[in-house]
């Protein structure tokens, strides 16, 4: 009667360790991983702009003539470099320039009646310094002869100065109508590159009335001086100042160019119907070398360098967990969860302040299944 308890209780045993064996070998059951090391190196504290800036130049013009009528010469094309007050386009202007020339002539006209009336006025007053002579010394001229003659050579020095007015006259009005015809002129008013031209030859251009605005005769930009605006968010705005080191990222290249500088920041919030207020910062690049490919209209964003530590102990910030909380994985594999002091911030590192040691690892991969305190795990290969 005995065996049959020994057996049963030789099953049972067997399940025991066959149940054991099973929870074993799935709490050991390791999941694959990725981790960083705690180490020290540079941490940079940064402020980023919330939607996308704009590259754009420092110098831009949208030209026209002062004037409006038919477009008579075009003498650049879309694309030419040009240089500061060279000509871009002339409105037809024939009846002024032949008022200038007429102007030019009479000017030269009166300059020579100007030039005999002062000759025959210094001739006049030689005489009469003669008569005045004589009349001391020899009394051959009488006092009323002397008087008639300095009379008639001051008349003479006033017909001379009346001549010479004449002179600057005509020359006013010579001046004033070359003024019309600069009016009917476009000249670049600094070095740069034409962008777009929205007139022809045998069109009729206008000034754009005021409050409505009318496409330039001719937009000019200057390439070599080139800068992003951004919004940046009006709590992270406060901690920007003119000054401050900064990185520009485009869309259409992969590197970083971080010879920018902070050169602007608005002095107003910027309130938009269903966006978050910003305030406009704008980012000057000084280097050369990281203007030449870019072209003002790139989608940009800007990075603003707010301080730094270049030896600080650091974690990689995608290992981070809500409430500053990080997966330390022992050697044996054991997931840890463990909470630590933030220093300075940035997309991609958190400076460590306490909590974490240089050498720990932490795991990245915090998002995948099964990654959680308690867990095993190993690194993926």
């Amino acid at each position: 009667m005995t065996l049959p308890g020994k057996k049963t209780l030789t099953i049972i045993t067997g399940i025991g360790l066959a149940v054991a064996v099973y929870f074993f070998n799935k709490q050991t059951e390791f999941v694959d991983v990725e981790v960083a090391t705690v180490e020290q190196g540079e941490v940079r504290a940064t402020v980023s702009n919330t939607r996308v800036g704009t590259v754009k130049a420092c110098r831009r013009a949208y030209l026209a003539p002062a004037t409006g009528g038919q477009v008579a010469e075009m003498h650049v094309k879309e694309g030419d470099a040009v240089k500061q007050n060279q000509l871009l386009m002339e409105v037809w202007n024939k009846d002024l320039k032949a008022q200038v020339t007429l102007q030019d002539a009479q000017t030269r006209s009166n300059r020579a009646t100007a030039e005999q009336a002062c000759q025959l006025g210094a001739g006049a007053e030689r005489e009469a310094e003669r008569a005045l002579r004589l009349q001391k010394f020899n009394h051959i001229i009488s006092e009323e002869q002397v008087d008639i003659k300095a009379t008639g050579a001051r008349a003479k020095r006033a017909s001379c100065n009346a001549a010479l007015e004449a002179v600057a006259v005509s020359q006013a009005n010579r001046d004033a109508v070359q003024a019309a015809v600069e009016r009917t002129l476009v000249l670049a008013p600094f070095d740069g590159t034409v962008a777009e031209i929205n007139t022809e030859i045998g069109e009729y251009v206008t000034p754009s009335p005021p409050g409505i605005p009318t496409l330039p005769a001719i937009d000019l930009l200057d390439v070599s001086c080139l800068y992003v605006s951004a919004p940046i968010d009006e709590v992270d705005a406060p901690q920007i100042k003119t000054g401050m080191s900064a990185c520009v990222s485009l869309d259409a290249f992969a590197e970083k160019r971080c010879s920018g500088t902070v050169s602007r920041i608005a002095p107003y919030v910027l309130e938009k119907e269903k966006q978050a207020r910003t305030v406009e910062v704008e980012v000057k690049l000084t280097d050369p070398q990281e203007i030449k490919d870019l072209l003002p209209g790139y989608s940009a964003d800007i990075e603003v360098l707010l301080t730094s530590k270049l030896n600080a102990l650091r974690v990689p910030a995608e290992a981070v967990l809500d409430n500053n909380k990080v997966l330390v994985m022992h050697d044996d594999g054991l997931l840890e969860e463990r909470s630590f002091k933030p220093g300075l911030v940035n997309w991609n590192t958190v400076e460590v302040l306490s909590g974490l040691n240089a050498g720990d690892k932490v795991v990245l991969s915090v998002g995948k299944e099964d990654v959680v305190a308690g867990a095993y795990a190993r690194v993926k290969k």
